[in-house]
């Protein structure tokens, strides 16, 4: 059975700094491009970032590139994503996600979320 398990949301002021983490088992974790995407209150689900399996290819979406990055620990089987300068429009439950392809990123597994909520 495929987990992935997010932590590291929270409550934070604006400027201040977060690192999500997204824990994976019952799969081949290595196999797999990560990404996690965020959902905020009325809006749609946001592809925010992706990670090749081997880490050597990135991508960062217009909305947070500059400030947030993704990165991946093969030998324990986790992705983070290393949030800095948080502004309140980046509250939102932040999901991680598998893809067996980074381009196009189609997420086979999913994440129960975590809420991550910027005060102003």
């Amino acid at each position: 059975q495929v987990q992935l398990v997010e932590s590291g949301g929270g409550l934070v002021q604006a400027g201040g700094s977060l690192r999500l983490s997204c824990a994976a088992s019952g799969l081949t974790f290595s196999s797999y491009a990560m990404g996690w995407f965020r959902q905020a209150p009325g809006k749609e689900r946001e592809f925010i970032a992706a990670i090749s399996w081997s880490g050597g290819s990135k991508f960062h979406s217009d909305s947070v590139k500059g400030r947030f990055t993704i990165s991946r620990d093969n030998a324990l089987d986790s992705v983070y994503l290393e949030m800095n300068s948080l502004k309140p429009e980046d509250t939102a439950v932040y999901y991680c996600a598998a893809s067996h392809g980074l381009t196009p990123f189609e997420a086979d597994y999913w994440g129960q979320g975590t809420q991550v909520t910027v005060s102003s």
